[in-house]
């Protein structure tokens, strides 16, 4: 297992939070998250998004519906020069009125399945790779894996930077934005240097 990820969060860290996007016409991407997608390819790591994606549980979208956007968000970033490799995500919610949907289950963020079957699937080393997102769980996602996280303070990072000092649980940095947090990785990652 030599390969390397970047895990990359979705809403909040690549698009603007919105809520529970059903149809990809309401998801919002960051100017920004092309050339960070790009620089993350460039150096030869592989970009996977990981999403806890409780809406489907809640019964705002279907899996169906969250493929769909996903199958369009790789398209667009492909039209600007940068390719997402996976997309990871957990549909659970434990309060669910679809029992199938109903759990807590050892997919959803904080909890590092995602990252585990991301490994087993394309190989990865989780030790080598990083982890950028905006919320609490994202960093717990990624000490959870043993992947570096990196918060940012786009969507909830502001809050997220303050529940984390509370809790002291230090990320391996903190950066404005995905871009700003690929400078860093690109800069501070030892095998790079």
């Amino acid at each position: 297992m030599t390969k390397r990820a970047v895990f990359l969060d979705r809403d909040g860290t690549i698009n603007v939070d919105v809520g529970y996007p059903s149809r990809y016409d309401q998801v919002k991407i960051y100017a920004f998250s092309f050339e960070a997608v790009r620089k993350i390819n460039a150096a030869g790591f592989l970009n996977v998004v990981v999403t806890n994606q409780s809406g489907i549980g809640r019964g705002f979208l279907t899996e169906d519906d969250l493929r769909a956007i996903h199958a369009r968000m790789a398209e667009e970033f492909l039209a600007h020069g940068a390719r997402i490799d996976a997309f990871y995500f957990c549909p659970h919610y434990d309060l669910s009125e679809i029992p199938r949907y109903r759990l807590d289950c050892p997919c959803r963020k904080p909890k590092p399945e995602m990252a585990l079957r991301a490994a087993a699937d394309l190989g990865l080393n989780l030790s080598r790779s990083y982890m950028i997102g905006d919320k609490v769980e994202d960093i717990e996602f990624g000490l959870a894996a043993g992947a570096a996280p990196v918060l940012v303070r786009t969507g909830y990072g502001p809050s997220a930077e303050i529940r984390l000092r509370e809790r002291a649980v230090s990320p391996a940095a903190v950066a404005g934005t995905l871009l700003e947090a690929v400078d860093w990785i690109l800069e501070h990652d030892p095998e790079r240097r």
